[in-house]
């Protein structure tokens, strides 16, 4: 049986996070390692992942991997962490990413729709219509079919396939850190999305070009 008392919980989280003041040792080189690396922050589900200095440094590697180095173009990318935000109806997922997304260019409305929950129209932009939908298929029922697949397939290649997957599985590990633990919104940031946090989110299919 763990015998520690409960500790302090700040901004409404349900564990404490580790500050530049209370870091350990090993702590501190992580995070310095993460700002200043592409992220210049330390921001969501890190700062609980600092509680165990290994993993958080695995995973900052990870994550610089999946969100800053895949060969999907950056607007793809964040629109394949946007619908995996949604899902998971994490608020400080899609408020960071919201923002990444549209000045990668990605265009406000394919946002919205995904927000609101209404069907996205791409129109002529077939390879977003096929992130999208690859994301929304994984994410609802744990696979994707085979048209979808192979959309990506032959757009992006194997090793497309293979990030695309990946960064689609990582932000669900994001995401529901950030549920879990309840890590705050920052300062000033209204909560993005209707629904209580991590409640599963229906998406509909994209309308057709």
């Amino acid at each position: 049986m763990n015998d520690q008392t409960t500790p302090a919980r700040p901004n409404g989280g349900r564990i404490s996070f580790p500050t530049p003041d209370t870091m350990t040792a090993e702590q501190r080189q992580v995070y310095e390692q993460i700002v200043s690396g592409p992220r210049g922050t330390l921001v969501g589900p890190l700062r609980a992942a600092l509680h165990n200095p290994a993993l958080a440094d695995r995973w900052q590697r990870l994550g610089q991997v999946l969100r800053f180095e895949t060969s999907i173009p950056t607007h793809l990318n964040e629109l394949a962490i946007l619908v995996t935000a949604r899902r998971w109806n994490s608020d400080l997922e899609w408020g960071i990413h919201a923002g990444d997304a549209e000045r990668a260019g990605l265009p406000q409305a394919y946002m919205q729709a995904i927000r609101d929950g209404d069907s996205p129209d791409f129109g002529n932009d077939d390879a977003a219509r096929e992130v999208y939908e690859f994301a929304r298929q994984l994410l609802q029922t744990g696979n994707v079919e085979d048209t979808a697949y192979d959309a990506i397939l032959v757009r992006w290649g194997e090793m497309g396939a293979v990030e695309l997957t990946a960064v689609i599985g990582y932000y669900s590990m994001v995401a529901m850190t950030l549920n879990v633990h309840r890590v705050p919104l920052p300062a000033g940031m209204d909560a993005p999305l209707d629904g209580p946090r991590g409640q599963l989110f229906t998406m509909p299919p994209a309308k057709e070009s």
